[in-house]
């Protein structure tokens, strides 16, 4: 019969009425159709639907395969052709999601699972050396401290909120790794936003105890935490934040030895103070049964000026309206600089 199937795509912004078709599909499954897939793979014998699985990015999703095919090795060629067509797309390094009670069916596919959210969802890749190989390099930058900090930025850009965290941080700690999300959905770039990190942070007295990492996938990424990057719906998911905050708990923080995660206080993003609330949650709680240590939990108040704390969407905010004067006053030289640069400002 698997000789007979017949294997085609479709693009939810090209064909919305066979997205219907596939949320019907899905939805038989126990499954909900995700927005974000770009292209669906679909599997039919004579014209019915046996099979489906999407690709968002680099991220296998919806993947679904009917009763009548289980046994007959069509989620096999499914995850094959998949990996085919994202190749072509350009991404050869797959995650994927899945329920827990599936991982035997996807390691026999070629994933490796990274991560677990009991009893929820499965974070899987298609390699078995990639958190693995990622948490080795880390470990070139491990420093045998008793209390060692960990704090991940967007930096959309820099400010002189994010320098007051990191001084604060590293204050308190022996040794504080600091990780610039790398992920390019911001309105600064990777590069800007890494390098005003690395300058800001060449300014501070502790700079000797702080090291800057690029961010990678498995550091708030749209594989490993997508609704991030949504933040301006207000949409917030509390798996994708059990998902990351996982990652940093059971491979990232053992690597580097980190004890404590510190962030700043966040009075305006309900996305980023749901997050801030998961964190306690995930990265505190002492039952979880992986074996990693809790990582505590550290808030630090945000830095204000005339009764406002400052933020990166402040500052946004005023590059908008030309205030140029009104950022010297949220944003170290090194951003500033850059801000008055770029728009033409003296």
């Amino acid at each position: 019969m698997l000789e007979e199937i017949d294997l085609s795509t479709v693009s939810p912004a090209v064909h919305p009425e066979e997205i219907e078709e596939i949320r019907r599909f899905l939805a038989q499954h126990g499954l909900e159709l995700d927005a974000s897939i770009e292209v669906f793979l679909l599997a039919r014998h004579y014209g019915t639907l046996h099979g489906c699985a999407g690709l968002a990015g680099d991220v296998v999703k919806c993947v679904a395969v009917s009763d009548e095919m289980q046994g007959q090795d069509l989620l096999p060629r499914l995850i094959l052709e998949l990996s085919f067509l994202a190749l072509d797309r350009g991404h050869s390094h797959l995650f994927l999601y899945t329920s827990p009670r599936n991982e035997q069916a996807f390691t026999a596919c070629g994933f490796h699972p990274i991560v677990t959210v009991p009893d929820t969802v499965l974070m899987m890749e298609n390699t078995p050396r990639g958190i693995h190989a990622y948490t080795e390099e880390l470990q070139i930058y491990r420093r045998l401290r008793e209390r060692v900090g960990g704090v991940v930025l967007n930096a959309n850009p820099f400010t002189l909120g994010h320098r007051h965290l990191l001084t604060r941080a590293a204050m308190e700690c022996d040794y504080l790794h600091v990780f610039v999300v790398r992920e390019d959905a911001s309105q600064f770039p990777f590069d800007q936003r890494f390098a005003l990190v690395r300058a800001g942070v060449a300014e501070m007295d502790l700079r000797d105890r702080i090291h800057v990492h690029p961010g990678t996938k498995y550091v708030v990424s749209k594989a490993t935490f997508p609704t991030y990057f949504l933040k301006d719906r207000g949409i917030v998911d509390l798996v994708a934040t059990a998902v990351d905050l996982l990652i940093f708990r059971q491979h990232i923080a053992p690597a580097l030895g980190i004890t404590h995660r510190y962030v700043g206080t966040e009075p305006y993003c309900a996305v980023t103070r749901r997050y801030n609330t998961d964190m306690h949650h995930w990265l505190e709680r002492r039952d979880l049964t992986d074996g990693a240590p809790p990582v505590q939990v550290v808030e630090i108040p945000r830095l204000e000026r005339e009764a406002t704390a400052i933020s990166a969407t402040e500052v946004r905010r005023r590059l908008r309206d030309g205030d140029l004067d009104g950022l010297r006053g949220l944003v170290p030289r090194p951003t500033f600089e850059l801000l008055t640069s770029t728009t033409g400002g003296s």
